[in-house]
C-alpha cells in the first residue's frame, strides 16, 4: 500500500511541476499572442489567402482556420470551428471529413511548444504536419465523396467565423486582449493537470508490475528494425492510453533523464505528435452529428497521413 501511495505522490509532483513550470508559461504566452493576432485580423487574412490553394485538397476556408488553431493554440481549439462547420449548410460532409482528417494528422500546439523546451524541431514538425495533413484531407475527401454542388465560398465561410467566434476587437485594447488570451492559456494548463497526474500514475503502475518492461522486450526490437528506439515504447503506449498531453509529460521526463536523445525525440514525433488518440477523437466527436458521421473515413485517412509523416521524420532525422 505504501508503494501505491508513493506512486500517487510522485505522479502528483510530476504532473504539477509540468503544468506549472512548462505548460503554463508556454500556453499563456502563446495564447496571448494568438488572441492578439486573431483580434487584429491576421489569422483571418492568413486563412483567406490559404483557402483557394487548400481547397484543391477538399479544405474549406474554415478548415484552414481549424489548422491554424491546431498548430498554434491547442488540440481542443479546432472543436469550435468544427461546430461552426457542422451548422453551415454551405459546407458538405466531405469537406468536414477532410478538415477532421487534416487536423488529426497535425502536431497539437499544447504538446509541441512545451516539447520545444527539450529540443523538438518545431519548423520541421509544422511543415510535415501541413504536408501530410493535406494528403490525409484529400484521401478523406475522395473517400466520403466529392460534392460538386458545394462550392468553397471563402468570403462567406470566413465571415461566419468572424461573426460567430467570440470577438473582443473594438471593445477592448491590446492589453485586455493579451490578458484574455493569457487567461485562456492558464485554463488549458489547469485542465491539463488532472489527466497528467492520472496518466503518470498509470504509467508508473504499469512500470511497477513489469508490463512496460515486457512490452519493451517484445516491441522494442520491432521498433528498432524501422529505426525507432526501444525506449519509445513507453511514450507510444502512454499516447494511446491517455493522450498526447500525457505522452508529452513522459517524453520530457525521458529526455531530462537522458534515456531519450533529442534526435530520437524528433524521430518519433512524426508518429506520436497528433490528436489521433482516445482523448482527442472523443473531443472532436462532441462537435456534432455530421462530424461523427464522417469520423471513420477521416480517421482512416489520418492513419495514412500519420504513417507518411512518421516516415518523413525518420528520413529527416
Amino acid at each position: 500500500m505504501q508503494s501505491v501511495v508513493n506512486m500517487i505522490l510522485d505522479a502528483g509532483k510530476t504532473g504539477v511541476e509540468l503544468s506549472l513550470y512548462i505548460i503554463l508559461p508556454v500556453m499563456v504566452v502563446m495564447m496571448a499572442i494568438m488572441k492578439l493576432l486573431e483580434d487584429r485580423g491576421v489569422l483571418q487574412k492568413t486563412a483567406n489567402l490559404s483557402a483557394p490553394l487548400l481547397s484543391k485538397v477538399g479544405l474549406p476556408g474554415m478548415g484552414v482556420f481549424a489548422i491554424l488553431q491546431m498548430l498554434f493554440v491547442s488540440f481542443a481549439a479546432p472543436v469550435s470551428t468544427l461546430k461552426l462547420m457542422e451548422r453551415d449548410s454551405q459546407i458538405s460532409d466531405a469537406k468536414i471529413g477532410a478538415t477532421m482528417a487534416a487536423i488529426l494528422v497535425m502536431a497539437q500546439a499544447n504538446a509541441t511548444f512545451p516539447l520545444a523546451v527539450v529540443g523538438l524541431n518545431i519548423p520541421v514538425g509544422m511543415a510535415t504536419s501541413v504536408i501530410c495533413g493535406c494528403v490525409a484531407s484529400l484521401v478523406a475527401y475522395k473517400m466520403i465523396g466529392k460534392d460538386d454542388e458545394y462550392i468553397v465560398e471563402t468570403g462567406k465561410q470566413e465571415q461566419v467565423v468572424a461573426t460567430k467566434e467570440e470577438k473582443i476587437k473594438g471593445k477592448t485594447g491590446m492589453i485586455a486582449v493579451l490578458f484574455k488570451g493569457g487567461e485562456e492559456g492558464m485554463m488549458i494548463a489547469a485542465k491539463s493537470m488532472p489527466p497528467l497526474i492520472l496518466a503518470v500514475f498509470l504509467v508508473n503502475m504499469m512500470r511497477s508490475i513489469g508490463l512496460i518492461s515486457w512490452m519493451e522486450v517484445w516491441a522494442g526490437p520491432l521498433l528498432e528494425m524501422i529505426g525507432i528506439p526501444g525506449v519509445a515504447v513507453l511514450p507510444i503506449v502512454t499516447k494511446f492510453i491517455a493522450g498526447g498531453t500525457a505522452m508529452m509529460a513522459i517524453v520530457i521526463e525521458l529526455v531530462n533523464e537522458g534515456a531519450m536523445t533529442v534526435e530520437e525525440l524528433n524521430r518519433i514525433a512524426g508518429f506520436t505528435l497528433n490528436p489521433l488518440d482516445p482523448v482527442g477523437v472523443a473531443i472532436f466527436l462532441a462537435a456534432g452529428e455530421r462530424v461523427a458521421r464522417v469520423a471513420r473515413p477521416a480517421m482512416i485517412a489520418a492513419v495514412l497521413g500519420i504513417i507518411l509523416r512518421g516516415a518523413m521524420h525518420m528520413l529527416i532525422f
